[in-house]
């Protein structure tokens, strides 16, 4: 089986000390953008399993998920090459291992809602330190990983502060997931009513909340033009998850400038810290 050749390879690269069975992987999404028309926690509930990009064709990231693409070339290389020829439904999904146990999952860079995978989702998974897109020389698996001591030792910016994860084999909310915890601005929406049709339990977490005038302290961290974006999109001067989607989803804006938008938010409109 191409996961096992997968796990094995990663493993024989890998070194540290076991991690700690208490933590767990999270998939960090936006919950209200659309994958073939649909909005993806209902195409999910439709499916019923989690997706790969090479699936869905969609990203939170870079759209490099194709034969001969970046992630293409990324994944040949971590895995030894077993996924070259698989049919795109059998390769892994990304997240984070959340060795800092923040409440808004490990990787807020790539949206406000996450998947808390269960306990057993550790022992299918692969991790690396940095990012994947830089071409990372460090792995981990679960019972071997020196990565966690590696990211705390390195100063990162709290967006980048995360080790990646890549969970091989099926994702399935009704199965493999603790928990779809969403930002409170979706409550009493489609997406609240889409969660709970997924088969999981639902929960909330405090909350990613804005304002213009916060925004504009920060014009040097994504830039001025998104800063001037943002403040264009904001409802009555405030930026939460469900304004920024309903900006990405309008089709009145870039794409890429609403993503840079939302790291502003997910940066300053949280307080980050361990175990919170």
């Amino acid at each position: 089986m191409n996961s096992l050749r997968a796990l094995a390879h990663v493993a024989a690269l890998a070194s540290g000390p076991a991690a700690d069975p208490a933590l767990r992987v999270t998939l960090n999404f936006h919950p209200d953008r659309l994958r073939a028309g649909l909005p993806v926690l209902e195409a999910m509930a439709e499916t019923g399993v989690y997706s790969s990009q090479f699936v869905t064709g969609t990203s939170n990231g870079g759209l490099t998920a194709y034969p001969g693409g970046d992630r293409w070339h990324w994944e040949s290389r971590m895995f030894g090459g077993v996924y070259d020829s698989a049919p795109a439904g059998e390769r892994p999904v990304y997240g984070a291992l959340n060795f800092r146990r923040y409440v808004v999952g490990a990787a807020p860079r790539f949206g406000s809602a996450h998947f808390r995978l269960g306990a057993g989702a550790l022992e299918r998974t692969t991790f690396c330190y940095p990012d994947s897109f830089f071409g990372p020389t460090d792995f981990g698996v679960a019972a071997r990983m020196g990565l966690i001591a590696l990211a705390r030792a390195d100063e990162r910016d709290v967006l980048d502060d995360y080790i990646e994860a890549q969970v091989h084999g099926p994702v399935r909310p009704d199965a493999h997931v603790e928990a779809l915890v969403l930002d409170p601005c979706y409550r009493g929406t489609e997406v609240a009513a889409a969660a709970g049709r997924l088969g999981c339990p639902v929960e909330w977490h405090p909350g990613f909340r804005l304002s213009v005038d916060g925004l504009r302290r920060h014009p040097g961290y994504r830039g001025q033009e998104y800063v001037d974006l943002g403040a264009a999109i904001a409802v009555d001067g405030v930026l939460d998850p469900r304004v920024v989607g309903d900006a990405a989803r309008s089709g009145r804006f870039d794409p890429q400038a609403v993503k840079k938008v939302w790291h502003c938010l997910a940066r300053f409109g949280f307080v980050h810290g361990e175990g919170s």
